[in-house]
């Protein structure tokens, strides 16, 4: 079974640190272009780091740039979303996806609260 299973939210103080997984079972992440992806109530989902498929680049939001690390761990099949500094603005449903070729994944992600 192909799946995307992100852990690592939950509620966090601001100016703390977390760190997000994404696990990918049922397929492999070479070759894919993996991004982190996060949400609020009556918004659109907003995109926040990505690789590229052959992992050779970075991208970020200009809102997180500085502060959240995205990174894949092929020989674990993993994403990982480091954030540090949060921000209560940064409070979201976070969801990681995984790119090919048109073949799209999703998983179905994990809350984080920023709040004192």
């Amino acid at each position: 079974q192909v799946q995307l299973v992100e852990s690592g939210g939950g509620l966090v103080q601001p100016g703390g640190s977390l760190r997000l997984s994404c696990a990918a079972s049922g397929f492999t992440l070479i070759g894919y272009a993996t991004r982190w992806y996060r949400q609020t109530p009556g918004k659109e989902r907003e995109l926040v780091a990505g690789i590229s498929s052959h992992g050779g680049i970075f991208s970020y939001a200009d809102s997180v740039k500085g502060r959240f690390t995205i990174s894949r761990d092929n020989a674990k099949n993993t994403i990982y979303l480091r954030m540090n500094s949060l921000k209560i603005e940064d409070t979201a449903v976070y969801y990681c996806n995984a790119d090919r070729a048109g073949v799209l994944y999703w998983g179905q992600g994990t809350q984080v609260t920023v709040s004192s």
